[in-house]
């Protein structure tokens, strides 16, 4: 997998991305470094004295999922697994491990979504192989549950091979690019099976028209951006335009941009060049574009895990202009964190992110980007 990725990204940085690539160390002044240390220890500290519940948990009330996404951004961060801390949030987890694999709340509409991050957690805690049982286990579950698993949906329609919550009974992109990240978390490689399912109904959620892509909305934008999902009548929420489009918008065209890396696309594809063009038009970190404040963390999340997984440190946007992304992001997320070491979406509840732990996590996990 690493093979065809390296190639992937040498036909994608010469063709169509940004400039030659620059050493991290020569992008990150010894102040960017610290800054980035410090707001890393503020976050973590916030997290241990005020986040962290008796029983393990962050923000359990919401859903466990937000437990195990601090707990992969706190050890990504650099806390081991014997810290107190982390220690206590993986005996939480564990206390949803099912008998058919899910990890999950009891009668849970969101199986799919609580236990890929799950799976995240647990794998940046299998060091010593304590979760290889439980890792097996959950991986089985999320691909029996994929659309289209069991035979009875045919690849043609619209939500083949995708994820989704089961309250809409329909998969969408978000869903469908944690599953791919688990997935590739847990080893698989690009061309297994269910990765390569998963990136027919991702290539669907692109607003652009190819052998890969012949939904109804494929023509009515070609922007190459992705939206939400095509399944169920098409949903996006960035809204349709007037001739029923459905528009694209940032949290998920990197979404969907990375898990065509994962799934091997080579970087001279079509879908990928499309996908590139609209982040280059599009670049901005003070919004997710195409929702304004609405998703912004999850956003800067996604586009954090995207652009280390592309390889690249600096881009050049649609004006000529270049952007060292990651002292970018250290700088944007440096002016946002709050005094007491957390983040938090100021100007929209969207998607929990009111929520300072889930926020907190999000950014964590951004910053951890900025340094592998």
């Amino acid at each position: 997998m690493k093979r065809q990725i390296t190639t992937m990204l040498l036909g994608l940085v010469l063709a169509v991305l940004v400039m030659p690539l620059q050493s991290r160390a020569a992008e990150l002044t010894q102040k960017q470094q610290q800054t980035l240390d410090q707001m890393v220890d503020r976050a973590v500290q916030y997290l241990r004295t005020t986040g962290q519940a008796e029983d393990g948990s962050f923000s359990k009330e919401a859903s466990p999922a937000i437990t195990s996404l601090v707990t992969a951004a706190l050890i990504k961060s650099g806390r081991p697994v014997d810290d107190p801390m982390v220690k206590k949030a993986l005996t939480f987890i564990e206390g949803f491990v099912r008998e058919d694999g899910g990890i999950h709340q009891d009668g849970s509409l969101y199986r799919n979504y609580e236990t890929c991050l799950a799976i995240l957690a647990l794998v940046e805690a299998n060091q010593d192989g304590r979760y290889d049982k439980v890792l097996g286990n959950a991986n089985q579950f999320v691909r029996g549950i994929q659309v289209g698993a069991d035979g009875k949906i045919a690849k043609s329609e619209p939500e083949w091979g995708g994820q989704g919550y089961g309250k809409h009974k329909r998969p969408d992109l978000s869903n469908t690019s944690f599953f791919i990240d688990a997935l590739v978390a847990s080893g698989a490689s690009a061309d297994d099976a269910a990765i390569q399912a998963a990136l027919v109904f991702v290539s669907r959620t692109q607003n652009l028209e190819s052998e890969h892509n012949t939904t109804e909305f494929a023509t009515k934008i070609e922007d190459g951006g992705f939206y939400y999902t095509p399944a169920a009548g098409g949903t996006s929420q960035a809204g349709n335009t007037a001739n029923g489009g459905l528009r694209s918008y940032a949290s998920m065209t990197y979404a969907g941009l990375k898990s065509m890396i994962y799934a091997g696309v080579d970087g001279d594809d079509q879908r990928v060049q499309a996908a590139v063009s609209w982040i280059k038009k599009n670049y901005d970190l003070s919004e997710n574009p195409g929702m304004g404040a609405e998703g912004h963390f999850y956003y800067l999340h996604t586009f954090a895990k995207t652009l280390k997984a592309l390889g690249v440190d600096e881009i050049e946007d649609a004006k000529g202009k270049t952007h060292h992304w990651r002292s970018e992001l250290i700088t944007e997320l440096a002016r946002r964190q709050k005094r007491n070491g957390s983040w938090i979406n100021t100007k929209s509840t969207r998607w929990l992110e009111a929520d300072e732990n889930l926020v907190t996590g999000y950014l964590l996990l951004s910053l951890a980007y900025c340094r592998d």
